[in-house]
């Protein structure tokens, strides 16, 4: 699968530059996707393409971090303290997702096929996924 350097189109390159405008231009505030629609004069669907490409491209250009919140919506971020809590706030969605697809799909395709070279490949990769990522989540900085 190529990567996403590889996979951005010129339109969603354009409607990237689009955002970071907008979000540049709101800074320090951030915007909620109706407000970065609305702002981009783009439908939602290049605003979501947007997006992802400028997630792509931010660290290549030396841009600050983009996160999102539910109280100040999209938005770029300097600060550690924030950083740190979106960072580990997203370790823990993504630990929840993990562990719910092993529970609900893994779990029961092992139990179909206990001696599947597949399932218990997955099995171990995912479990190993989980322990680190639960590591990351217990982590409290003291």
């Amino acid at each position: 699968m190529p990567r996403a350097l590889e996979r951005r189109s010129a339109a969603s390159q354009r409607h990237a530059d689009t955002v970071r405008f907008v979000l540049f231009e709101a800074r320090p505030a951030g915007l909620t996707f109706p407000q970065l629609v609305r702002s981009g004069e783009l439908t939602p669907s290049q605003t979501r393409a947007g997006l992802a490409c400028l997630r792509d491209i931010i660290s290549e250009r030396g841009w600050p971090p983009l996160i999102w919140t539910k109280k100040d919506g999209y938005r770029f971020c300097t600060d550690t303290s924030e950083l740190q809590a979106y960072e580990l706030g997203v370790v823990r969605e993504k630990l929840t997702e993990i562990r719910r697809f092993i529970t609900a799909v893994v779990g029961p395709h092992a139990a179909l096929q206990p001696k599947g070279r597949w399932i218990r490949h997955l099995n171990t990769q995912l479990s190993s996924v989980e322990s680190t990522l639960d590591i990351i989540a217990e982590h409290i900085d003291t």
